[in-house]
This record gives structure tokens, C-alpha cells and sequence, in this order.
């Protein structure tokens, strides 16, 4: 509805074909132009199929918002390790699917705008949610790395960490919690990860009206060498190693291998061999 209201054309897809005619008939009757579309996002051919229908009546798919999940709670010792691919294929590879299908067209046209819909039960773990956790910050590193293959394409990708009330979180928060968690609250945050000067590389956190941003960083750590003792040194040293003063947010992953070597006295530039 936010999307819409910004302008967008909006085609609408649920695993539930009458969930996805019922938002795109909201978007219509309040002016706004959208479709819907039916398909798990776990179907590649299917998924594929949609992207082309989009494309042929819209010409383009712009944005893309990877929003799809489900839960399959419990702790560790008692989950069934089928639901925990079943999470992980829903949240994971069905963001890869939906990605993949429109990426070429975004390459090749030079703009797009993609967001992954992660959590802080990934950011920052959560009892019973080993599996959802596990998807959740998988797609953190997979934004990360579509950032940077996407960026020479002036494609941007970014990450929203909502906290909102919604069939998944029913039953999880009492009344008034929920009651100031409304969906609503979260939408402003997409917008401006989607918009014409949208950032890329960016973990969003939004609830309740609140929008903050969480990084993954990188201490200055402690050279210790080979030394036969380093083991003993690093428990010793746990304090120097894991000190925040002077942290980084990297750029990309391999800034951790070229700093490294540049303490162990690698003075020459340091590259990748393929």
C-alpha cells in the first residue's frame, strides 16, 4: 500500500492466490494501479514465469521487496532438521529465486532496487528460532555480496529488519504490544531503501515508528604471530581482541584477509587470485 501510494506499480504475489487479490484489489480501489500473482517462492520456474508476465505488461521490474517466510519454532533438541531446510528454502533460497529471476533485467537496463527482509532473530539470535535465525542472517551475507556485484550496475541492495504484527507474530506479543507494532510503522523504511536515493549495503531496523541501523564490524584485533603459545595468548588477550575502540565496518570481506597480512608484514598489494 506504501509503494503504491509512492507511486508504484505494484504486482502483489502470495502462495495464497486470494491473500494476493485481495491486497492488489486494496491498491486499486484506492488508486493505485497493481496485480496479482500466485506462486511459491520456492518455484523457480514459476517465479521466472511471473517475472516475465510483470515484465511483459509493465516493461520492467524495478524493485523488488523479498518478503516471504514462515516459522517453524522450537528449540534446537526438539526441531525436526526437515523443518529447518523447509525455513531456510522459504526465506533463503526463495529471496535467491526472486533475485535471480530479475536480475538480468536490472543489469541490463542499469537500475534496480532489492531488499531482503531479515530480523534481529538473525542479527542477534533468538531462543527457539534456530532455523529462522540461521535464514535470516544468510540473507544479510547474501545482500552484502549482491551489493557489491550489483553496485557497477547501479543496482541497490539492502536489508529491513522490521518488527511488526503479522501472522507470524500472532500469538508471540500481548494485544498492546501489537497494537503499536502495525505494519505501517515499518513502511517508511522500505520506502527509503527503494527510492530514487535509497543507500545500498544497509541493515534497516524498524518498529513502532523506530528505525535504527545495525552493521556487522570488525575490531582491530591483536597480531600474534605463529608463536607455539598463540592459542593461550589469544584467551589471555581476549580483551584486546575483542576491544570495540577503532572498529570498521569493511567494505567488502577480504578487507579482514589484506589487513592480516599487512600485520604479518605483507608490504606488497594484496589480490585475489581467481
Amino acid at each position: 500500500m506504501a509503494l503504491a501510494r509512492h507511486g508504484a506499480r505494484v504486482a502483489v504475489n502470495d502462495s495464497n492466490t486470494e491473500g494476493a487479490e485481495r491486497v492488489a484489489a486494496e491498491i486499486v480501489a484506492a488508486g493505485g494501479e497493481a496485480i496479482a500473482h500466485s506462486a511459491s517462492v520456492t518455484d523457480e520456474a514459476r517465479v521466472a514465469a511471473i517475472v516475465n508476465a510483470i515484465t511483459m505488461d509493465w516493461g520492467a521490474v524495478d524493485i523488488l521487496v523479498n518478503n516471504a517466510g514462515i516459522l517453524r519454532d522450537k528449540s534446537f533438541a526438539e526441531m525436526d532438521l526437515a523443518d529447518f531446510r523447509l525455513v531456510v528454502d522459504v526465506h533463503l533460497m526463495g529471496a535467491a529465486i526472486c533475485s535471480k529471476a530479475v536480475w538480468s533485467g536490472m543489469t541490463a537496463r542499469r537500475y534496480g532496487q532489492i531488499v531482503m527482509t531479515s530480523s534481529s532473530s538473525g542479527l542477534y539470535g533468538n531462543f527457539g528460532q534456530a532455523n529462522y535465525g540461521a535464514a535470516k542472517m544468510a540473507l544479510v551475507g547474501l545482500m552484502q555480496t549482491l551489493a557489491i556485484e550489483g553496485e557497477r550496475h547501479d543496482i541497490r541492495v539492502n536489508c529491513l529488519a522490521p518488527t511488526a504484527a503479522t501472522q507470524m507474530t500472532d500469538g508471540v506479543l500481548t494485544p498492546d504490544a501489537l497494537a503499536h507494532l502495525a505494519p505501517e510503522a515499518v513502511s517508511p523504511g522500505l520506502i527509503a531503501l527503494v527510492g530514487e536515493n535509497a543507500p545500498t549495503r544497509a541493515i534497516l531496523c524498524a518498529g513502532a515508528g523506530h528505525f535504527a541501523s545495525a552493521n556487522i564490524t570488525l575490531t582491530e584485533g591483536v597480531y600474534l604471530g605463529r608463536s607455539d603459545d598463540a592459542a593461550q595468548r589469544v584467551a589471555d588477550l581476549w580483551e584486546h581482541v575483542t576491544d570495540r575502540s577503532g572498529e570498521i565496518v569493511p567494505s567488502y570481506g577480504f578487507m579482514q584477509a589484506e589487513r592480516e597480512l599487512r600485520k604479518a608484514g605483507l608490504g606488497s598489494p594484496v589480490t585475489v587470485a581467481p
